[in-house]
């Protein structure tokens, strides 16, 4: 394995600094996508899950342009000296990510091209263009263009009183140079591709499709009439999507929907063209967009592949995965609703979604809070939910019943802000008592505690959890939850809520890891504490389930106990700044990503010092945005059975070998190859047969 060299001081080896110890985030997040992409091309799978990846991949490089690379560009216009920690300038990091983008296309144009369209055409499902088409399917193919696409086309012409039109964001667009045969007079014009109709337009009986782009470049002269089409191509923008809300905002939600307006005109941080397009109309483009060349991406082949999702939705099931059904987890299994809460006061109950129904677990739970004259106060948070949300209007009808009822909204989760405004209107008109937290802090924690009347007096119920109140992605994402009566954990909660809605700082935290106040110095203790046994010659190890890990300070400790010779293994979804395996410094650290049907969503924390053992869950990653600017919650998880449940799933995801990769210490991801002789092994396979093998057993034990 490659090694990073060491300096010599005085005989001993000096650990190695900067770009050497840390990886970029930027690279290392585009790292992330290339695995997602390399998926697309894994002939293993399902034809159609593998176009679904390759969606995937352009979604995330969209966000990833929209974030990071207008971050970047914010920095470098404003002439910010700043290094990041691996000790590159932004320049540098932009320059840098633009080099591996352009990989990445190319990778992506070649999948599409020359792996996936072909076994699709094998498949009956035939992406083409017009020139392919026969008599019959032009002459439908007119009947269409004419009823359902020219009535919602508006062509935008540049000229004397017509200035360079708005191009809104992420929206596919042709470019065309148009001269009049009369007069001599060229004009530039621009084409929207229309957003409400299908990408991939149906023509025929036989499975066939035409992108809507080609389309409207075939039926060009009908929007120009009498007109020489002298070139046209395709062309879109990407602009800076991120809120800036001064931190001295007197009313938050107005503040998020003033910006949200304003992000509309954000700068342009990407303008991505056909690679056939002349160097004129590119230069047309960059003039009207004000777009810089290092901003200018070339894409051969089709742009904008996130709508090849919408080949995933055709109703071929020999081409997908087979559908996973969510089983009700003992025991909250076969409960009367009221039951739940005699199950969870016997003691904590943990469900892990999408194996578990989140249906028939946290949306059960919610709906019988909202219902049970016996819960007189039902509080909860909402950070990414869905138009589905069981959530919302439990919390609507525990208010009309008379509840006292808190939601805690965080209105500047990006993509569901103008959602959590509606939902937030909805509830404020209902009687909750809405909360928006902090200009300049998320409230990203999943938590939800109820009051009930039992015996005489009071008894709190909580809920704490890794993801989302979502019943979307509970379908998708994986994560876990935890039911609890603890009376600690209860009081943390209670504690943070008054926080967030009232005035005042808690004082302390009974169990609870709470972020900003005590979650980064709570886990670097814990860390400290498995390097100090180490040195001991005690057990010590560290395990660790994260989306993404870039805190330098984490970081450092993680190095620290690897020196010391703690065993550590890393479960890193996607940015990671880690080096693992470098002699004298992470030489007992291993990473791991694993990528399946399901998103891991999960944050796990476990430490063995000793004798001593700590487990934990929650809702934040090892970022500086989750440690230090965010409201985050992580729960310790103390039923040995649970523990015991979370480390074998751990276990499992460590010895996947068809959907998971290993980071080596130059920065690169290697995936996991089964070896000869070696059985294959799915993670996420294995946690499907568990969930059914807890449902059968529990049945045979009735």
């Amino acid at each position: 394995m490659w090694s990073v060299p060491m300096a010599v001081v005085r005989g001993k080896k000096r650990a190695p600094t900067g770009g050497d110890r840390l990886i970029n985030r930027e690279l290392s997040f585009l790292d992330y996508d290339a695995r997602v992409l390399d998926i697309a091309s894994d002939a293993s799978l399902p034809l159609l899950e593998r176009v679904r990846f390759c969606a995937i991949f352009s979604s995330m490089l969209d966000e990833f342009f929209m974030t990071r690379i207008a971050g970047l560009t914010g920095q470098a216009a404003a002439g910010v000296a700043v290094r990041s920690p691996d000790g590159r300038t932004p320049q540098q990091t932009i320059a840098e990510s633009r080099a591996r983008v352009l990989e990445l296309y190319a990778e992506q144009a070649r999948i599409w091209a020359d792996e996936l369209c072909p076994a699709l055409a094998d498949e009956g499902i035939v992406v083409s263009g017009i020139d392919d088409l026969g008599g019959h399917e032009l002459k439908e193919l007119v009947h269409l263009y004419e009823d359902e696409i020219y009535p919602v086309l508006t062509p935008l012409a540049v000229g004397p009183g017509q200035p360079f039109p708005y191009i809104s964001a992420l929206s596919v667009s042709l470019a065309v140079f148009a001269r009049d045969p009369e007069s001599g007079e060229e004009r530039f014009a621009r084409v929207k591709v229309p957003e409400g109709l299908p990408r991939f337009v149906s023509v025929g009986d036989a499975g066939r499709f035409v992108p809507l782009e080609q389309v409207l470049t075939h039926f060009l002269p009908s929007l120009f009439p009498g007109m020489d089409i002298l070139e046209r191509s395709v062309f879109r923008v990407t602009r800076d999507a991120d809120l800036e809300v001064s931190d001295e905002a007197d009313d938050l939600l107005e503040a998020v929907e003033l910006e949200l307006r304003r992000r509309r005109f954000g700068e342009v941080t990407r303008l991505e063209v056909s690679s056939s397009m002349s160097r004129p109309m590119r230069e047309r483009l960059q003039q009207g967009l004000r777009v810089a060349d290092d901003l200018v991406y070339p894409v051969t082949g089709i742009l904008d592949l996130v709508d090849a999702s919408e080949l995933t939705r055709l109703d071929r099931p020999d081409l997908k995965l087979d559908p996973w059904l969510p089983v009700a987890r003992p025991p909250l299994a076969n409960v009367e609703a009221d039951e739940q809460f005699a199950v969870i006061r016997a003691g904590d109950v943990l469900v892990h979604h999408p194996y578990d129904s989140f249906g028939a677990s946290f949306q059960s739970f919610a709906d019988e809070c909202a219902q049970d004259p016996d819960v007189i106060a039902l509080k909860s948070t909402v950070y990414r939910t869905s138009d589905e949300s069981p959530l919302v209007p439990a919390l609507i009808e525990a208010s009309e019943n008379g509840k006292q009822t808190v939601c805690l909204v965080e209105i500047k989760a990006r993509g569901d802000e103008r959602r959590n405004i509606e939902w937030s209107r909805a509830m404020e008109q209902a009687g909750v008592h809405v909360a928006y937290g902090f200009p300049s802090l998320k409230i990203h924690a999943k938590m939800t505690l109820v009051v009930r009347r039992e015996g005489g007096g009071l008894r709190r119920y909580v809920h704490i959890g890794t993801g989302n109140y979502n019943s979307v992605t509970a379908r998708a994402y994986e994560d876990f939850g935890l039911f609890t009566a603890d009376e600690d954990i209860a009081a943390d909660v209670a504690d943070l809520f008054n926080y967030v809605t009232g005035f005042g700082r808690p004082a302390h935290f009974r169990k609870l890891l709470v972020a900003p106040f005590t979650l980064r110095q709570r886990l670097i203790d814990e860390i400290r504490g498995v390097a100090a046994a180490a040195r001991d010659g005690r057990k010590a190890r560290i395990r660790i389930k994260v989306n993404g890990l870039t805190h330098t300070d984490v970081i450092d400790e993680l190095y620290a106990a690897s020196e010391a010779g703690a065993r550590i293994d890393l479960i890193v979804r996607g940015v990671c700044s880690l080096r693992p395996g470098i002699a004298g410094l992470s030489e007992n650290i291993r990473v791991r990503s694993v990528l399946g049907r399901f998103l891991e969503h999960s944050r796990l924390f476990f430490f063995e010092a000793g004798d001593r053992t700590a487990y934990y869950l929650g809702s934040a990653d090892m970022m500086p945005r989750n440690l230090d600017h965010r409201v985050e919650v992580v729960a310790p998880v103390e039923d040995v059975a649970i523990q015991a449940e979370l480390a074998a799933t751990f276990e499992t995801l460590l010895t996947d070998n068809t959907s998971s990769w290993e980071l080596r210490s130059d920065g690169t991801w290697e995936r996991v190859r089964t070896k000869k002789d070696d059985r294959v092994r799915s993670a996420q396979a294995t946690m499907m047969r568990r969930a059914r093998r807890r449902v059968s057993l529990a049945r045979a034990a009735r």
